[in-house]
């Protein structure tokens, strides 16, 4: 059992450790992504049309293509989300985006592993989920992580 000191000191040094990725080079690169996005009008209008569209899509897909719109609003969908993923400002956010969150599944794999390689971590990383479990499955193995 880890005793009070114990869980001062990691909490300290998880602090730490937070500050440490806050001033890293990949948090940083995703800072500016971000604040591009979210000043780019061009880039917010896409996400906007995205997220109507989207939602007309939800309603359609509750009937399949039975829906009188199916066809209509699927083509459009298709449309808009490859204008949206065609912005040059959203292509790179989503490039910082994934770099960070690699950062900290690599980060997360090597914790896990310096306390017990039996320790299971999703990354969706292949490299790491050849030694931890990519589902997630918290069942005992289950899903064949094991």
């Amino acid at each position: 059992m880890v005793g009070t000191m114990d869980t001062v000191r990691m909490m300290a040094a998880s602090e730490d450790f937070s500050q440490v990725m806050l001033m890293s080079d990949v948090f940083e690169r995703y800072k500016i992504a971000r604040q591009r996005l979210n000043e780019c009008a061009t880039a917010q209008e896409k996400m906007n049309r995205f997220a109507v569209v989207k939602e007309a899509h939800e309603e359609v897909q509750r009937f399949g293509k039975y829906h009188p719109d199916y066809a209509k609003v699927s083509q459009e969908i298709r449309t808009v989300k490859r204008e949206l993923d065609k912005d040059p400002i959203v292509i790179d956010f989503k490039q910082a985006e994934a770099d960070l969150e690699a950062c900290l599944n690599e980060v997360s794999a090597i914790l896990a592993q310096a306390i017990s390689p039996s320790i299971k971590v999703p990354t969706g990383n292949p490299f790491f989920d050849q030694r931890s479990c990519s589902g997630g499955c918290s069942t005992g193995k289950a899903c064949g992580c094991g």
